[in-house]
């Protein structure tokens, strides 16, 4: 098929077409409604310059509103096979601009791909939104922006305050390394099959002057044993630190921590 974006059928069409229907196990659900999807797509600014890397985007609606907001490089990781006739129609519409990798993104470099500035936006699949996030902020110095969407309760989590309930380990993770903004939440029944919780679009900027890997190790550890008791005070969870150094109360709990308090823990730790 060759053309114009605008002249492809209706993404319901394709997948009627195609008789495809979302895996649960993919933990996949289809955002079909173009203005949600050109929103997130203008929200990712001027995508002109450097590469676009979406995850899992099934049947190509938020591929097809980047391309139309002018991104010069788009670069799409998917699993499910069943997707790659319709993403070919895409591709087929935007010579050289859409590349199609079949692959897991748990194992794609995706730090790695097309050229920079380099930028991930996507609609991540449930089942893997946490972990993804996590390796991709161990290469945070590789990427302009992150527009992701995740599940409602984990946008809270990764831009919540200390001493709210939802503040957690990728809270500190997350604002450590990044300026993290709540843009809009999205409805379920936004989605085809509409999921059981709401979702919402967050966008991480990279701070300047990222970590090495060793500072980031150090601090990823002393955070993850620091909320894996998270009830206890932090002199019982983080044992062999020394508060004193670092100015920290050994009686509070990891909840009551600043990132600026963990980042001092972490350099006392052994």
């Amino acid at each position: 098929m060759t053309g114009m974006l605008e002249d492809l059928p209706p993404i319901r069409e394709q997948l009627a077409q195609h008789g495809l229907m979302a895996r649960k196990s993919f933990g996949q659900h289809f955002l079909l409604d173009l203005n949600l999807t050109g929103r997130i797509a203008r929200a990712a600014g001027d995508l002109h310059q450097g590469s676009c890397i979406e995850i899992g985007p099934g049947p190509g609606g938020l591929t097809r509103a980047l391309l139309a907001a002018g991104a010069a490089d788009v670069i799409v990781i998917e699993k499910d096979l069943r997707f790659r006739p319709i993403l070919d129609d895409i591709a087929s519409c935007c010579p050289g601009r859409l590349q199609v990798i079949e692959a897991d993104a748990l194992k794609t470099p995706m730090h790695e791909l097309g050229t920079a500035p380099r930028r991930v936006i996507a609609n991540l699949p449930y089942n893997i939104s946490t972990p993804l996030l996590i390796s991709w902020l161990r290469h945070i110095a590789d990427f302009s922006s992150l527009t992701l969407m995740f599940q409602k309760e984990v946008a809270q989590r990764i831009a919540a305050a200390p001493g709210s309930g939802s503040y957690g380990r990728l809270s500190v993770m997350t604002q450590w390394l990044c300026h993290a903004e709540i843009l809009f939440d999205v409805p379920a029944r936004a989605f085809t099959p509409p999921p059981k919780v709401d979702s919402a679009i967050i966008q991480l900027h990279p701070k300047d002057n990222p970590p090495d890997a060793g500072t980031f190790a150090r601090m990823e550890q002393t955070v993850a044993r620091a909320f894996n008791q998270r009830r206890k005070m932090v002199r019982s969870s983080l044992k062999g630190y020394d508060f004193e150094t670092a100015d920290i109360d050994p009686t509070a709990r990891a909840e009551q921590l600043t990132v600026d308090d963990f980042l001092r823990l972490s350099r006392t730790g052994n």
